[in-house]
């Protein structure tokens, strides 16, 4: 019998991609329907049901889950649900309740098809302050939000393609009944889900570890769907982290996998999001870092932390790792937090790498008090990612302090290759 956390809701995992053989039948029933091009957006929610991430929902949001989410983050049976999942189309879209869509993509493929259960205005502003916390068009998700249309298809979905994901990223794109299957095998009954959309530095390698030191083992979970202009591309990322978990890693510790999502830059509504669909793929807990989810500055740099202790007990099963600032500090000789650095005070022994995984991991489950590291910020080795982007384009030395080597001959090719 499994050990593992329940999925959301205590329920079970509900994907909505057709077995291989209905999808035939469901692709020509599809072709003789009306087509509805989905945002890149919605692809990937559309994506997240069909491997049955966004568990237990059967489809996209009608009107009262909508406002639900939105307003208090509960759906109309009072299932904790912090982001709506929905579809948009224009007010010219011929579609009536009881009439079946074919969803596509951009280009015309056809994903899925819903079964329209209610069709209903939305207010975009009310979405985009309640959700996002502005209004701002130049946040990328309010963006989104704003150039989707006025009115929301809702109803059930039945998905037929899962896009290129599952053939791009072969052995890396896997479901949560996989990563379940996965962790049981490995007879783990807790694991931290690490959140990533960027290459892994140093101070994401020490929060990694930290996890592991809390949990039998670290889900490495990266962002395979679109992201913002300037970021480096999943297949890059995923040679990175490689790299880093066979050369840095506790052997076995550490497993690496992709899902299709596309950020939304919510802040602390994602990270809430985050753990969400983490406690489906089968994680304990989620690691909560500086700036979670965030973009620019619109969050305050610990509003992803204090979010989780503002929802219900009942809210989620699957537990925050909150873990403060992570730098290199040349004066303590190691990595270090910034409210938990575990570094020699004045004629105290350092401690070993080991050993600050250990604290931090103490501080981060609330079984020790840390101490702010007592070093001035002169100490402490901060890049910023234009700075880093910088550097790469410059072929600038990159401090081994901040970066393993390995990872920086990647990036370094990437950089190089792109300015050919």
């Amino acid at each position: 019998m499994s050990t593992l956390i329940a999925p959301h809701g205590n329920a079970a995992l509900k994907p909505l991609l057709l077995p291989p053989e209905e999808r035939e039948e469901g692709l020509k029933r599809a072709r003789a329907l009306r087509k509805l091009p989905l945002s890149s957006r919605e692809v990937s929610d559309l994506f997240m049901l069909a491997m049955g991430a966004y568990s237990p929902l059967d489809g996209f949001m009608g009107r009262a889950d909508w406002r639900g989410a939105c307003l208090d983050m509960r759906l109309e049976n009072g299932l904790f649900w912090p982001l709506p999942i929905t579809l948009s189309c224009g007010d010219d879209f011929a579609a009536a309740v009881g009439d079946e869509v074919a969803l596509t993509d951009a280009d015309g493929e056809i994903l899925g098809i819903l079964s329209v259960a209610e069709k209903y205005a939305i207010d975009r502003d009310l979405e985009c302050r309640e959700v996002y916390r502005t209004t701002d068009e130049a946040h990328p998700g309010v963006a989104k939000v704003m150039a989707q249309g006025p009115v929301n298809l809702a109803g059930r979905v039945s998905v037929l393609s899962e896009g290129h994901f599952p053939e791009t990223y072969r052995g890396l794109y896997l479901r949560p009944a996989e990563t379940r299957a996965l962790f049981a095998e490995k007879g783990w009954s807790t694991v931290a889900a690490f959140q990533t959309r960027n290459p892994m530095h140093r101070s994401h390698e020490f929060l990694a570890r930290v996890a592991i030191e809390v949990c039998d083992g670290v889900l490495i979970h990266q962002v395979l769907g679109a992201l913002k202009e300037g970021d480096i591309p999943a297949d890059v990322r995923v040679r990175t982290i490689d790299w880093l978990v066979a050369n840095h890693f506790p052997e076995g510790r550490a497993i690496q996998a992709g899902y299709p999502i596309e950020m939304r830059y919510a802040g602390p509504r994602e990270a809430l999001l985050h753990a969400l669909f983490r406690q489906n793929f089968g994680c304990s807990h989620l690691v909560v870092g500086r700036d979670h989810a965030g973009v620019g500055n619109y969050y305050g740099p610990y509003d992803a932390h204090r979010i989780f202790d503002e929802i219900g007990d009942d809210s989620l099963a699957i537990r925050p790792l909150k873990i403060d600032d992570t730098f290199y500090c040349f004066d303590c000789r190691g990595m270090a937090t910034g409210n938990s650095c575990f570094a020699a005070a004045a004629g105290e022994a350092l401690p070993g790498e080991e050993d600050r995984y250990r604290g931090v991991a103490a501080v981060a489950t609330g079984t020790a008090a840390g101490r702010d590291c007592p070093n001035g910020d002169a100490g402490k080795l901060r890049i910023s990612g234009t700075r880093l982007r910088e550097m790469f384009a410059n072929r600038e030395t990159i401090p081994p302090e901040y970066s393993r080597d390995g990872v920086v001959a990647i990036l370094q090719a990437h950089y190089d290759a792109a300015a050919d």
